[in-house]
């Protein structure tokens, strides 16, 4: 049996919750708006990798660490 590396968790303002989805290697989470579509995936390989894609129009895919730079870096420009 392979090992469960990481476990996936949704939840709303509904007070609905969806917990103790197990992966291996990866899993993604996908919301749809209107005819917009944002995809939030982690892999779990060598590395961790994360990878954010806004429809086809635009996306990001590096490192965990990348992702945190990015994030703080962009929160520092305000």
């Amino acid at each position: 049996m392979n090992d469960i590396r990481m476990i996936g968790e949704l939840r709303t303002d509904y007070d609905c919750e969806a917990t103790g989805f197990p992966a291996q290697r990866w899993g993604e989470a996908v919301f749809k708006i209107q005819e917009e579509e944002i995809v939030f995936e982690i892999s779990v390989e060598k590395d961790i990798i994360v990878a954010v894609m806004l429809g086809e129009d635009a996306g990001w895919k590096g490192t965990l660490k990348g992702f945190k730079r990015l994030l703080k870096e962009a929160s520092q420009r305000k």
